[in-house]
């Protein structure tokens, strides 16, 4: 955190502010317009997982349109229906700048008032859906932060583009976050992680930085196709691993394993899935 804003209290940025490693999860909340009993199964299955996951004192990030699939408000269910079963400091809810600006603002009022401590704000994804309704992540930041300036704010950098200048966001007087979280990245892209620590290391860079790791299902063609669009994946390698008899679980745990090994301690780990997602968890750290 940068010099004013150490009256900005949260429960995670107590936890990134540890030495040692810490697991975190992204999940999805289901898809928008899911009707009938896929709709009311879909958001057991999340609240579920939710219960498991804040209750063995984890994080989970809850996402905003993820891979331009327009997704059901990760505020309102979560808020209405978890009660206190679940301890929603716990839960760091993902705004994108792609919604009208007045959404934006109610979103991270509400957020506050349900007892959210702190809020992921990224621009999105241009390629896909809706406009930003600012230019930039920081952009809509600055706006949160005006009005509610307890609220703890994350952003977002990219180690597979120019470290120089993704550190250089981060690190920014207008960059407004608290603690950044990544792009996907993997052992695979070892040598992209390296060069972003070792940029951040020297430029002092103090802002918590989480590193984005995906659990590969499987290396089917037209899956890694689709997820390239919207991040790098080493689909020659997850073949040559799949097919060398690698579990998805020792994949996974593998990245975990060598990001953390170069200096990247804090993860958080995506595409779980809602259903049983502490379970596949535990199995995947059981490997690391």
């Amino acid at each position: 955190m940068k010099e004013g804003d150490s009256d900005r209290q949260a429960l995670l940025m107590q936890k990134l502010s540890e030495s040692g490693p810490m697991v975190a999860v992204e999940l999805r909340p289901p898809r928008a317009k899911l009707e009938g009993e896929d709709g009311m199964e879909a958001w057991i299955d999340l609240h579920h997982s939710l219960n498991r996951l804040t209750s063995e004192e984890l994080f989970v990030f809850l996402t905003d349109n993820a891979v331009g699939e327009a997704e059901e408000e990760n505020l309102a269910h979560v808020a209405a229906n978890l009660g206190d079963e679940a301890d929603l400091r716990r839960i760091v809810p993902i705004l994108t700048a792609k919604h009208s600006l007045e959404y934006c603002r109610m979103f991270a009022s509400r957020a506050v008032a349900g007892g959210f401590d702190a809020l992921t704000v990224l621009g999105g994804d241009r390629s896909v859906g809706p406009e930003r309704c600012v230019p930039h992540g920081r952009d809509l930041r600055e706006l949160i932060r005006v009005g509610l300036p307890e609220l703890v704010l994350g952003g977002w950098a990219n180690p597979h583009r120019d470290p120089v200048e993704q550190v250089g966001f981060i690190d920014a007087p207008n960059a407004h976050a608290d603690f950044v979280l990544t792009q996907i990245v993997s052992h695979h892209a070892l040598a992209q992680v390296e060069r972003f620590l070792r940029v951040m290391d020297a430029t002092g860079q103090g802002v918590p930085t989480v590193f984005g790791v995906f659990f590969y299902r499987s290396a089917n063609p037209s899956t890694l196709k689709q997820l390239n669009n919207f991040f790098p994946v080493p689909a020659e390698e997850l073949s040559r691993d799949f097919q060398a008899g690698i579990t998805a679980e020792e994949i996974c745990a593998q990245s975990i394993r060598e990001i953390r090994r170069v200096g990247a301690d804090k993860v958080y780990v995506s595409n779980l899935g809602n259903r049983g997602a502490g379970r596949l968890l535990r199995r995947i750290l059981e490997l690391v």
